[in-house]
């Protein structure tokens, strides 16, 4: 139980308000959106997100792990495929496509990794990127990389928020500013 009273970012989707709470990562501190097993926030921002998307999507992609809910809502809603990049390589990937990447979530680099299965899903094909948060965009940059290499067109990036600077290459439903990082939090 928390004695002390936690700082919170408001935000709405849709019909769904939240209380974010506000954590530090790294040099600064961030409103924290989780869509994991919030499942009407989920649904709520696939349905404004597909609102927003272009015509001629042919494949979602989106990064392991708190964004792939909601690709999964957005592709039960228009019936488009998706494509997740795992952040770790599994035994079971053959012919899999791989870069490193440095997120600011997790302050170390790490991999995306598109399994050779998938491979056909992403080459020659429109794709979607779809993400909770982009901030820095260093993952956002090394996944649309790594689907160039791939052969498969980016058209598309669609996510919940932006954070820090706001970015004219992203759709999103909103902006989260950054906040200074508190000591002791």
């Amino acid at each position: 139980m928390k004695t002390q009273s936690m700082k919170t970012h408001t935000i709405t989707v849709g019909s769904e308000s939240r209380e974010l709470p506000i954590v530090n990562v790294g040099p600064v501190s961030v409103a924290l959106l989780n869509l994991l097993g919030d499942t009407k926030l989920t649904e709520a921002s696939a349905d404004e997100l597909v609102k927003r998307m272009p015509e001629g999507i042919d494949t979602f992609v989106t990064p392991e792990v708190k964004a792939v809910p909601l690709a999964h809502a957005m592709s039960v809603r228009t019936n488009i495929p998706y494509v997740v990049a795992r952040k770790t390589e599994k035994p079971y990937m053959v012919g899999s496509v791989k870069r490193e990447v440095l997120s600011i979530t997790t302050g170390k680099p790490q991999l995306l990794v598109i399994d050779g299965a998938d491979i056909p899903s992403i080459k020659g094909k429109k794709i979607g990127i779809i993400d909770d948060v982009v901030s820095t965009g260093g993952t956002l940059n090394s996944l649309k990389d790594l689907l160039r290499e791939i052969g498969g067109e980016v058209a598309a990036t669609l996510v919940v928020f932006t954070e820090g600077d706001e970015r004219s290459d992203v759709t999103s439903l909103g902006h989260l500013p950054l906040y200074p990082k508190e000591a002791g939090v």
